[in-house]
């Protein structure tokens, strides 16, 4: 057997258990947007709705006090927060005194504002707080009982078709089929999917071949979802559309991204996996 300094997981990554700010890693919105073909004003409002389960500090008797963390950082902000910076920072916490959790509020929105260059909405919570963490069900209905043959695992839009003769419905859909993949560790990311729509009706097996399709894509959550918002919006022409992604956590977090053509704030959906 390997040592273990000598396996190839786990490598050892540095944690600093002292407040820092410097950790923090933006990542501009432009370079996807760009590739997307998006330019302002955006197809969407929305937002990156992220929670946090690994959040402690030290009361000023040197306590630990643990919290729920929820992060709200708008679509339009310049920078997403790449999410390995941001659980070392929070890990900076561990061992750094605060006098109250507003303090501690403050001071997490002050540095993340700062970074994605937007006025982040910050919210601590006690783990007994139970009403808040309840966990449910995505609305509508889900597309994964199709039975349906696939054969692609790299994005393809042209899967995305309405019916022929579509009249206009409202239907909300989702799948918990959906996975993609780190653009820098390439590590798998697991998510529900969860669309609603108004327009001519959306062929649901293709549909679903579609979301299937990013099985081995590389994007980060928040460009996986405004890439699947755009393919629907351009393939399909539906006159209202909301995009909502559930991820599951890693490493204390999870991130929900949401773009909607006409609602800027997200539901917070919890979900079995999360």
């Amino acid at each position: 057997m390997m040592p273990p300094n000598q396996l190839p997981l786990g490598q050892p990554t540095r944690y600093t258990d002292r407040y820092d700010n410097r950790l923090l890693c933006p990542v501009p919105r432009r370079l996807k947007r760009q590739e997307l073909g998006l330019s302002e004003p955006l197809p969407f409002v929305g937002e990156d709705q992220w929670n946090g389960y690994e959040l402690s500090w030290l009361n000023p008797k040197g306590k630990p006090v643990v919290a729920l963390l929820q992060l709200r950082i708008p679509c339009h902000s310049p920078n997403l927060i790449e999410s390995k910076s941001l659980k070392l920072y929070l890990n900076s916490y561990n061992q750094t005194p605060f006098a109250t959790e507003t303090a501690v509020a403050e001071q997490l929105r002050a540095d993340l504002s700062a970074v994605a260059g937007a006025e982040i909405a910050v919210t601590l919570s006690s783990p007994d707080d139970l009403e808040l963490w309840q966990i449910g069900r995505l609305p509508g209905q889900s597309l994964d009982a199709l039975d349906i043959t696939v054969d692609r695992y790299q994005v393809d839009s042209g899967l995305l078709h309405c019916l022929p003769d579509a009249h206009e419905v409202e239907e909300r859909l989702y799948s918990h089929l959906l996975k993609s993949n780190c653009l820098i560790t390439s590590q798998p990311d697991w998510a529900s999917l969860w669309l609603h729509y108004r327009g001519p009706a959306i062929d649901h097996a293709g549909l679903l071949r579609y979301l299937i399709s990013f099985r081995r894509h590389n994007e980060f959550h928040e460009q996986c979802v405004e890439r699947i918002f755009t393919d629907v919006l351009h393939r399909c022409r539906p006159v209202q559309l909301s995009v909502y992604a559930r991820y599951t956590r890693r490493g204390g977090l999870d991130i929900n991204p949401w773009r909607s053509t006409h609602t800027p704030q997200a539901p917070n959906w919890r979900l079995a996996r999360q």
